[in-house]
């Protein structure tokens, strides 16, 4: 079984920040790419930072670039993002996004989902 969770969401003011960060956990072998993504009222899901444990490359949406910063921590299995100078356009479920290797299996998991939401 495996779990990915995430945490830190909430309400702020443009401008402001925030840090999401999630946690994988369970009979995991090996964690590929680790990332956030989002999805707005009435839009679709969409990728915000990815990043990936084997090359170390990182991925940004042009929407954020300059403003959140993506970064794991490969010994507790956990990805953050960092979010400064919050804008209204950046409110959303935020979801995180793991490639992982158990015994049997390579699956893509998705957390439960955190609320941003950013007033003007």
């Amino acid at each position: 079984q495996v779990q990915v969770v995430e945490s830190g969401g909430g309400l702020v003011q443009a401008g402001g920040s925030l840090r999401l960060s999630c946690r994988a956990s369970g009979s995991i072998v090996r964690i590929n790419t680790m990332g956030w993504y989002r999805q707005a009222p009435g839009k679709q899901r969409e990728l915000v930072a990815t990043i990936d444990s084997g090359s170390g490359q990182i991925n940004y949406a042009d929407s954020v670039k300059g403003r959140f910063t993506i970064s794991r921590d490969y010994t507790k299995n956990t990805v953050d993002l960092q979010m400064n100078r919050l804008k209204p356009e950046d409110t959303a479920v935020y979801y995180c996004n793991a490639d992982i290797n158990t015994r049997d299996m390579l699956k893509t998991y998705w957390g439960q989902g955190t609320q941003v939401a950013v007033s003007s």
